[in-house]
């Protein structure tokens, strides 16, 4: 069985920490960050606000993504060992595409490219507040760092635009609490995935 989790929601809000606690527990589980797919700085359009356009879907090369996913679609065995994802040692009998195979796709863009709306089995986003945002926001170390009034001036209005297009999709996904512990909100998590992994047997 082949099972998609999407962990999305707001920047700095504890989507990457959630997605390696998971990694670490759920079994044959391979990962796609979609920060992993952002274009060179030099491609990022300048947009009427002054800044850099880092925070829209066009700053990524989201078909290259796709094209990530679909991989591990047609084959999960195969994605996991070249990516050196360890799996399950089971009986000797069973076979390895006969087992459960999860992907893991993070990122604050997820649910706003329409072609990979309907993939996920499981969608999570993750939410916190302006102000523990911006806080969180200011302590991080990026490699392209943020120029004064970034936050304000685009990242947070960005985030409000892609959520309300997001909630007008009509794909079902549990919102979470990113104020709450990592511990708490990492067992709401691998609670729903187990449920809903047993529902599917």
């Amino acid at each position: 069985m082949k099972y998609i989790i999407g962990i999305g929601g707001v920047t700095n809000g504890g989507k990457t920490t959630l997605t390696n606690g998971l990694i670490k527990t759920l079994p044959n589980c391979c990962v796609v960050h979609q920060d992993d797919f952002f274009k060179k700085p030099d491609q990022i359009e300048v947009g009427d606000d002054g800044f850099r356009q880092w925070d829209v879907i066009t700053a990524m090369d989201m078909e290259s993504m796709s094209n990530t996913m679909k991989a591990w679609m047609e084959n999960p065995v195969k994605f996991a060992r070249s990516h050196g994802v360890p799996l399950c040692s089971a009986p000797e009998e069973s076979n390895p595409d006969e087992q459960t195979h999860i992907l893991i796709v993070e990122g604050f863009l997820l649910y706003n490219y329409p072609p990979m709306l309907d993939v996920f089995d499981k969608s999570f986003y993750i939410t916190i507040p302006y102000e523990e945002c911006k806080r969180r926001r200011s302590t991080r170390q990026y490699t392209v760092p943020d120029p004064p009034g970034l936050f304000d001036g685009h990242v947070w209005p960005m985030y409000l635009k892609h959520r309300r297009e997001m909630e007008s999709s009509g794909l079902h996904i549990e919102c979470l609490d990113g104020l709450r512990s990592k511990e708490e909100i990492y067992t709401q998590v691998y609670e729903s995935i187990q449920n809903n992994l047993l529902n599917r047997l």
